[in-house]
């Protein structure tokens, strides 16, 4: 991958037209990616490289997919993108390349200084991408505020892996999880809260969660379109994948049995109630919300919350769930972030006016996009509604009633916000009578995206068997 990433870059210094050599470049490498990766499932035993820095296991190879999956979406999205009109692609496209393998070093890491070194790989290139649109004072003011909250966030997670190597006297997950389960008693509970906390800063704000989402909407909507709906998927799965690693691994969370430290400071609980919060505060806070960028970013901050339902389980339907609700989350999501780079590249406007009326210029498109959002909201026959349906079920076994109930008021109050979107297009008057019509490419892909989010909805079990044997490797 980075042998593509390397090249994509020389053909942007050296081609003519090599916007659509570095797009088809960078395509290509990306279903390479997924192809490779594909293959690595026929092996019977995980493996390790790297001094057992690195994992070679279903759960790493199903992030690699996906990653591969997410990028190759992105590449198109960028090929076709008006924000990127006159411009090269080639930094562009390398960057994703590069981030691609990031990611998922951040889902096969074993070791603290891996984990670090990957997270700040996706980190770096992630503050790159979103700056770099020249020109633009929102981009480099979105750019700057994601640096200064990334390198806080990075610092406090460093600070809690120095007080674990510190306690434990090696940075391999394995052989913290057997520090913990030797250990007698739990004189040290204190500061192992301490560094549980501080690692989850650092997780938190790769994931978008209370209380370190601040960052999220002003990045979201600074960043170009295409920028945004990769930072809203690619590098959130990466933290979840990253954190599951971590606890799931480190305490020992083994056929749902964790360490007695683990279990003394109520870890589950603890992510449960910041599951609640984060999911309450962003779809309160996208109810206001006009522009759309602004409204998907405190939106992703609410799946946030619903993905952590699944982590707070601590168990392997729980870590299934997740899996599962990540690639719904892929499809919609990309979807609907497609959709609306096609209106505002034609309309010039992200503010829901300038949807108004959309389903009587554009038909066609004004039902894939309520696809999209009637499947975030969690409505039945959609991917959304499954995946938040074996969210909810993992919690329950889990006897966490009160997170699933408020998991559910959560999605009724996100309808409101997306509904207030639908109503738009098909209810008020159109500001413009002029049709809006998609590129082929940009055609293509939405109807694939939306017809993959209702067949999901009704026929899933293969992506659920695929998502229980990925978790199946961490227990």
């Amino acid at each position: 991958m980075m042998l593509f990433s390397v090249l994509t870059l020389l053909i942007g210094a050296s081609v003519k037209g090599s916007r659509k050599a570095a797009s088809a470049v960078g395509a290509l490498a990306a279903i390479t990616y997924v192809v490779l990766s594909a293959r690595l499932l026929t092996q019977t035993t995980p493996k390790t490289l790297f001094s057992e820095a690195i994992s070679v296991d279903p759960f790493a190879i199903f992030f690699k997919i996906f990653f591969g999956v997410v990028t190759f979406v992105t590449v198109l999205f960028v090929a076709r993108s008006k924000e990127y009109a006159g411009k090269s692609l080639a930094e562009v496209v390398a960057f994703l390349l590069a981030l691609t393998v990031g990611m998922s070093m951040m889902a096969a890491s074993t070791d603290l200084i891996m984990m670090f070194l990957s997270l700040e790989t996706v980190s770096i290139l992630s503050y790159i991408l979103v700056g770099l649109k020249k020109h633009s004072r929102m981009s480099a003011e979105a750019g700057l505020k994601y640096v200064l909250y990334g390198a806080v966030a990075s610092g406090t997670m460093l600070f809690g892996f120095s007080y674990l190597f510190g306690l434990v006297g090696s940075t391999n997950l394995m052989d913290i999880a057997a520090y913990f389960h030797n250990l007698s008693g739990i004189s040290s509970a204190p500061i192992v809260l301490f560094i549980l906390l501080s690692v989850m800063m650092g997780f938190g704000f790769k994931i978008a969660t209370f209380p370190t989402q601040m960052w999220c909407p002003d990045v979201y909507e600074g960043a170009p379109l295409p920028v945004t709906a990769f930072l809203s998927v690619g590098p959130k799965a990466a933290g979840f994948a990253l954190a599951i690693r971590f606890f799931y691994t480190a305490f020992g969370l083994a056929g749902g049995q964790g360490t007695e430290m683990f279990g003394f400071v109520h870890w589950g609980l603890l992510v449960a109630i910041l599951s609640a919060l984060t999911m309450t505060i962003g779809n309160l806070a996208a109810i206001p919300q006009r522009n759309l960028k602004r409204l998907m970013a405190y939106s992703s901050i609410a799946h946030a919350g619903y993905l952590l339902m699944g982590f707070s389980a601590l168990t392997h339907e729980g870590v299934q769930a997740v899996l599962f609700y990540l690639v719904t989350y892929l499809l919609m999501n990309l979807g609907a972030f497609l959709i609306i780079s096609a209106v505002a590249d034609r309309i010039g406007t992200e503010e829901i006016d300038g949807y108004r009326g959309l389903g009587w210029r554009s038909p066609v498109l004004a039902a894939i996009l309520s696809v999209f959002l009637f499947s975030l909201t969690g409505l039945p026959p959609f991917a959304g509604f499954v995946g938040k349906f074996f969210l909810f079920s993992a919690v329950i076994q889990q006897r966490l009633y009160w997170l699933a109930v408020v998991g559910v008021i959560n999605s009724a109050i996100s309808l409101y916000y997306y509904a207030r979107i639908v109503k738009a297009m098909y209810l008020d008057s159109p500001l413009d009578p002029t049709p809006v019509r998609l590129s082929t490419a940009y055609g293509s892909l939405a109807w694939v995206l939306a017809i993959s989010t209702l067949v999901l909805g009704i026929y899933w079990e293969p992506v659920v068997a695929f998502a229980g044997r990925s978790a199946g490797a961490l227990f």
